[in-house]
């Protein structure tokens, strides 16, 4: 056993150096290392020589100086209420360049950037020249409301303002278009509107570059001179803080105008130490924890008399959609109808989503909902529920606060929506999670407690855009199982975007496929399994789709091969042959007797599915098929990458359907 505080021979200690310091090859050359520390040197031989000059027996006495007293006084209450000045502001037009596209953005942010750049004492004359009492403003301010600036405490308020604002601006602009919008988004689809969404979601969420900015912006107006001392002037008591006390100082009495440039730079480096780097605040985003055998365990069974919260029980709301643009189509369907929205990327499915919520210019929908039409109404207003991939749960508010935040918007008083929020939360496994954050809660605990914030919203229609597709396959079977038991007692419509077949067959009543915006097949899932009329859809249900043209005796490929088919079609048909890969014989030699489509090809790959094994076939005479058969078989047939094979497929066995 080793002795605390003792190294055995051979043990290797815990190297605590940083990553940075561990890694091979950032040993900076000596021809940019002797000019970075020359940079070093130059800012900070500047503050050295304050420290050095400093007399800090006399410290006090200087600091204690009624005149300073008084500028340190007058400086806090000009950067105080130019900070205040700032943030009222300042964040409606850092919200604004961030979120709002509009003509003449890059002017704006120029002036926003310009008092940074220019000379303060420049940005006086600038000030005397718009509010000094012969500038364009000035008499009319001072005849209508009697307010002269220059040469008051207001006219240093303002002049601090002009310096400093930018820097509140700049850093909250940053944070803001860090935060990605699905968080504003689906508050809007809860409910909240636009003023709401932004005092409860987006601010809280970027407070890291609020705070950052706040601080610049207070330290600049702390340390402001030029744009003051030209503008207000320099009266004790008046207009004259630190940094003007400073330049007084400098002239009669150094060594005091050292040590209050000492007071200052302390602020100074105090404010940037607080902020430990972060200028900008981007909001973090939190991953969730990795899914967990928790995920998987049964949800709490609802009490037999406990009536579901989505909906009043006597209301339910049928869909009805006229979309155009680039996703176009009609929607009906009935109360209660969950509709699986399928297709290749780029098809048009979020867009579809986003035009039903009012949230995308690309595509423009007359929508009714029961005998409301809602067209015209903003996405706070329309009742339509929006649960994106990630859930986009706020991560300042708890489980519990999430799920209720949608009947708290409408009006729900606390308790009863909190106690309303618990049920939902009861009902889908969650409830002792209430009062866990987002970053405490895995994947799968996620996607349910964002499933349970929809449903308690009481939504007219639920769009939820690929809701398991973050999930392990475990917990994705659990949560699927919880979605449709609750989905059946839902009194709205419900869309949902997915990738994955057995979602769109065991959550759906019907299945939407759509390609470049058009609906191309709208049907029960079993329809579209039997007759799946797009090739994507038919390899995501794991067949074998070859379009063409169909002939008397079935249908003509692209590379001049007919497929022989016992069904056909009118000759000149557009057509989809869909095979199953079960329907696919492999053989190592030319088969003989009944099959009347018979290829040679080339094993490129095999892959497991379940038991079995999924063989690619590759050819120059036929698009690349799939087959499916047992270990057994590949086994006797010694398959493996590159051997050389013959394929067949009997004409009963091939579907061919009309595009």
């Amino acid at each position: 056993m080793r002795r605390a505080g003792v190294r055995t021979p051979g043990a290797r200690t815990p190297d605590t150096r940083t990553p940075d310091a561990r890694r091979p090859g950032t040993h900076a050359p000596v021809t940019l290392a002797v000019p970075a520390l020359l940079a070093v040197a130059v800012l900070a031989l500047p503050l050295i020589g304050v420290l050095v000059r400093t007399e800090w027996g006399r410290l006090a006495g200087h600091l204690g100086a009624p005149g300073t007293v008084e500028a340190l006084r007058l400086s806090l209450v000009v950067s105080f209420w130019a900070l205040g000045l700032s943030l009222l502001l300042g964040v409606p037009l850092a919200w604004l360049l961030a979120r709002v596209p509009f003509r003449g953005k890059a002017f704006v942010r120029s002036l926003v950037l310009l008092p940074m750049v220019l000379p303060p004492t420049v940005g006086g004359v600038a000030l005397l020249l718009a509010f000094g009492r012969r500038g364009l403003l000035g008499p009319w301010l001072e005849d209508t409301f009697g307010i002269t600036l220059p040469f008051h405490t207001s006219g240093a308020v303002l002049a601090a303002t002009f310096v400093a604002m930018p820097f509140l601006v700049i850093s909250l602009e940053g944070a803001l278009g860090g935060l990605r919008p699905r968080y504003e988004e689906t508050a809007a689809s809860l409910g909240a509107s636009p003023v709401r969404v932004f005092f409860t979601v987006t601010l809280p969420m970027v407070a890291p570059g609020l705070l950052a900015g706040a601080a610049l912006t207070w330290a600049r107006a702390l340390g402001e001179f030029g744009a003051t001392i030209t503008f207000a002037g320099n009266l004790p008591g008046t207009t004259q803080t630190l940094p003007l006390q400073v330049y007084l100082l400098l002239q009669d009495e150094p060594e005091a105008a050292t040590s209050v440039s000492l007071l200052l730079l302390a602020i100074a480096m105090g404010v940037l130490i607080a902020l430990r780097g972060r200028w900008t605040g981007t909001p973090a985003e939190r991953t969730p924890r990795p899914a967990s055998s928790a995920d998987a365990s049964p949800a709490p069974a609802a009490p037999a008399a406990a009536a579901s919260p989505a909906v009043p029980p006597r209301e339910r709301w049928s869909l009805r959609a006229e979309v155009t643009g680039f996703t176009r189509l009609t929607l009906d369907a009935e109360p209660g109808t969950t509709i699986a929205v399928v297709g290749p990327n780029g098809a048009g499915k979020t867009t579809l989503l986003r035009t039903l919520l009012g949230l995308t210019p690309r595509a423009h929908a007359e929508l009714r909902l029961g005998a409301a039409d809602v067209t015209s109404l903003p996405p706070h207003r329309r009742h339509v529920a929006w649960v994106p991939q990630d859930g986009a749960l706020f991560p300042h508010m708890t489980a519990l606060a999430n799920t209720a935040y949608g009947l708290r918007v409408r009006g729900v008083r606390r308790a009863e929506a909190r106690r309303a929020a618990r049920e939902w939360l009861d009902r889908l496994g969650v409830g002792h999670l209430a009062h866990r954050r987002p970053a405490q809660l895995s994947g799968g605990q996620a996607q349910r407690v964002a499933l349970a914030r929809a449903l308690a919203a009481r939504p007219r229609l639920l769009v939820l855009d690929e809701p398991l597709a973050a999930l392990d396959q475990t917990t994705r079977a659990h949560v699927r199982h919880t979605l449709r038991t609750h989905l059946q007692g839902f009194g709205g419509v419900c869309l949902i975007v997915t990738h994955d077949p057995v979602e769109a067959v065991s959550l759906a009543d019907r299945v939407l496929v759509l390609d470049e915006g058009r609906a191309i097949q709208d049907a029960s899932p079993a329809e579209v399994t039997r007759h799946p009329r797009s090739p994507w859809v038919a390899r995501m249900l794991g067949r074998n789709a070859w379009p063409g043209t169909a002939t008397a005796d079935g249908i003509a490929l692209a590379d001049g091969i007919t497929l022989i088919t016992a069904e056909t079609l009118a000759p000149g048909t557009e057509a989809l042959a869909v095979i199953a890969p079960e329907a696919v014989s492999v053989h190592r030699r030319k088969p003989a007797g009944s099959p009347r489509n018979v290829w040679p090809g080339t094993v490129r790959e095999i892959t497991a599915s379940g038991s079995r094994l999924r063989v690619l076939v590759t050819s120059e005479q036929t698009p690349d098929l799939v087959a499916e058969i047992t270990p057994q078989a590949a086994a006797e047939l010694g398959l493996a990458d590159g051997v050389p094979v013959w394929t067949s497929v009997k004409a009963t066995e091939a579907t061919i359907v009309a595009l």
